[in-house]
């Protein structure tokens, strides 16, 4: 029999879209403006009018695909073009017909500038400032109102100081009002003290709202059918997606209520048919093993609040909220890695040890104002699209250096006066916190795992173990400027020396343009070694195309460097996974070649140092915990050696290496 239509209506907020989940965010976001702009440009479609013309879309995918940005050739062109632009419209970076705003104008600006130096006065780049503005601005239509959900998440952190990641990914986007946000921060504090847990605050929300009481009425009073099923559900996409629950049902129902013992291996079958069925066997048996539960399945079947309903009243009231419960999770843990990459993107939320808080700085800024803001959570703001100052959003956004100084001597415990103290005392927390990124995430066994992982170019583990915001060649370059950094004995200013942009966490990321390629480390004068400065230059090119691509860069940063600063120690190490002997030879030759500053020939170089090692070489450093103490004469020999170049690297290089002795760990 129908039933009627129940209307699905939105439990939680999401940014963007599940089509536009990626790595590389920040790049990939970068090039989808870049290729907007590339795209609308060209005569064909300059006055093309996005929305309703499927061939227009369609040609954008063409377009897309042809320049990289997609692969493979989609069942429905349109819609794909559609869904891997829709987030940049919901942060304003991009109108409905595609056509860049103001805000996307000026991202696209600093991409192609590459220049992302902080400029603002919360210390972040200019990108995640442009970032932080947007987010302020964009809101969420929720019924028959709105939410902006960057300050909900504000308004939370200004009232439970912190959020856990499962509190972070089940909780805060169930604020979808004034009502649900109020009431979160007393529920977090009864989660924490186990006063209530986190499922049973995703139950009370769901079965507060309207339409989830219509349908547990429904299905409290009527005989359960496939249907019926269907129509309790809320899918989406379709009614059918559903139809798995009605086995589900019907097994519980002979076994719970009718003691049928053959049952559960068909309830253990029905979740294998749902897609999200883990969340059932998780709660229903004590082993992921199949083959185990066929051989015993009442000895792995758990003993649950389903094991002591007595009527099908019970059993239903029971069933619809566990599948409900289920499939909020589900949909909420889905958004997460979305949620997390947008907010990622403004540079003032730290994701560490499993928490969620805002990092020093921007949280004494935003702080003054927690209640001001949290006033215009549930309104629209008509700036999204716009290039705006934040006092445009928000009059009274504006940086008070007396509040933001008291702000941290309260959270630090410092005693600073100026903002010029203000900023060393933080980035004295910044490097506290690097050391404790090297040693739980970069130890030595970590990093020899990595340089083995760049040698068989194994990037998905590579993503996996540092970041999937950054691209394979940059993670290397972050990764050699660590090794250094600790063969230095971590001393110096290593996140000032790499020339890379690093999210809040310290963790690095790609831009569409790219940055430097060179980590440059300053070393003062020691017993060891005279005051100089280190090029450290990384590249995972392959053998047939490193020399072209590497050569003349690493000379010319090198030879442009000593023509500024004019100190003849200074030389470059350059690191790879695979030495080119041509590109060995190269670099030996500079020793002799003179490097002429083309404004002035008068002006010039006579020979370069440049000293080629290879992953291996590394793993040697890290292995044998070889200090730059030892490395600096050992280059310095190096270099003068007369040995041809086929025979001076194995001997004069990796041989030498291979000589030094093992030092203690840092």
């Amino acid at each position: 029999m129908p039933y009627g239509n129940i209307p699905y209506k939105s439990f939680c907020w999401s940014l963007g879209t599940t089509s536009f989940r990626t790595k590389n965010f920040n790049q990939r976001i970068e090039r989808q403006l870049s290729l907007l702009d590339e795209f609308w440009s060209r005569p064909e479609y300059r006055w093309g009018d996005w929305e309703g013309d499927g061939l227009l879309q369609a040609a954008y995918y063409d377009f897309m695909q042809q320049k990289g940005f997609v692969e493979g050739d989609a069942n429905n062109k349109p819609k794909d073009a559609r869904e891997k632009t829709s987030g940049l419209v919901d942060i304003g970076l991009i109108t409905e017909g595609r056509r860049l705003t103001p805000a996307g104008q000026a991202l696209l600006s600093l991409s192609q500038a590459g220049d992302f130096a902080p400029d603002n006065p919360l210390g972040i780049p200019k990108d995640s400032y442009l970032y932080l503005k947007q987010l302020l601005k964009t809101a969420n239509r929720m019924g028959g109102g709105f939410v902006r959900p960057f300050l909900v998440l504000l308004r939370l952190l200004s009232q439970v100081e912190y959020l856990t990641l499962d509190e972070y990914t089940y909780l805060l986007p169930l604020c979808i009002d004034r009502e649900t946000t109020d009431a979160m921060p007393e529920k977090i504090r009864a989660l924490r003290s186990g006063r209530l847990e986190i499922d049973a605050i995703i139950l009370e929300t769901l079965l507060s709202m309207e339409n989830v009481q219509e349908a547990l009425s429904l299905f409290l009073t009527h005989e359960v059918t496939e249907e019926l099923i269907c129509t309790i559900g809320f899918n989406r996409k379709s009614r059918s997606y559903d139809k798995p629950y009605y086995p589900l049902w019907e097994s519980f129902r002979r076994f719970y209520l009718q003691g049928e013992s053959a049952a559960i291996m068909e309830i253990h079958r029905a979740t294998c048919q749902i897609k999200i069925g883990r969340y059932w066997r998780s709660l229903l048996f004590d082993t992921a093993s199949a083959k185990a539960i066929a051989a015993d399945p009442e000895g792995h079947l758990m003993q649950t609040a389903f094991s002591f309903v007595r009527t099908e009243s019970e059993l239903k009231r029971l069933f619809f909220s566990t599948m409900h419960l289920f499939k909020a999770k589900a949909t909420l843990h889905d958004y997460l890695d979305l949620n997390r990459r947008y907010i990622k993107n403004t540079d003032v939320v730290l994701f560490e040890d499993e928490t969620v808080r805002l990092d020093i700085v921007p949280k004494q800024f935003f702080h003054p104002y927690a209640q001001e803001l949290y006033d215009l959570a549930f309104t629209p703001c008509p700036l999204l699209q716009e290039d705006c100052s934040l006092s445009a959003i928000a009059p009274f956004l504006v940086a008070r250096e007396e509040v933001i100084i008291s702000g941290i001597n309260r959270e630090l415990g410092t005693h600073v006066t100026t903002m010029a103290e203000a900023r060393q005392a933080v980035e004295d927390v910044r490097y506290a916190r690097l050391q404790r990124l090297i040693d739980t995430k970069f130890s030595d066994d970590q990093l020899l795992r990595l340089l083995d992982l760049f040698e068989e170019r194994r990037d998905d583990e590579i993503n996996a173990l540092v970041t999937d915001n950054a691209d394979i060649p940059t993670i290397f370059e972050y990764v050699l400027g660590i090794i250094w950094y600790k063969a230095s004995d971590r001393q110096g200013r290593l996140l000032d020396y790499l020339k890379l942009s690093l999210e809040a966490d310290l963790l690095p990321k790609t831009h569409a343009a790219g940055g430097e390629a060179d980590i440059v480390y300053e070393y003062p004068a020691t017993a060891d070694y005279p005051e100089h400065t280190l090029l450290l230059e990384a590249t995972l090119a392959n053998a047939g195309n490193q020399r072209s691509m590497e050569m003349e860069p690493v000379s010319r940063h090198l030879g442009q460097h000593l023509l500024r600063s004019g100190n003849r120690h200074s030389y470059c190490v350059f690191a790879t996974n695979y030495l080119n002997i041509n590109v060995i030879s190269d670099f030996r030759s500079r020793k002799t070649t003179i490097w002429y500053d083309t404004a002035d020939y008068s002006h010039s170089v006579d020979g370069m140092k440049i000293i080629p090692i290879q992953t291996s070489d590394l793993k040697r450093i890290v292995q044998n915990h070889i200090r730059y103490a030892a490395l600096y004469p050992l280059f310095e020999q190096a270099f003068a050696s007369s040995q041809p170049p086929h025979v001076w690297y194995e001997e004069c290089v990796k041989g030498a290496l291979s000589g030094v002795r093992p030092t203690s760990a840092m």
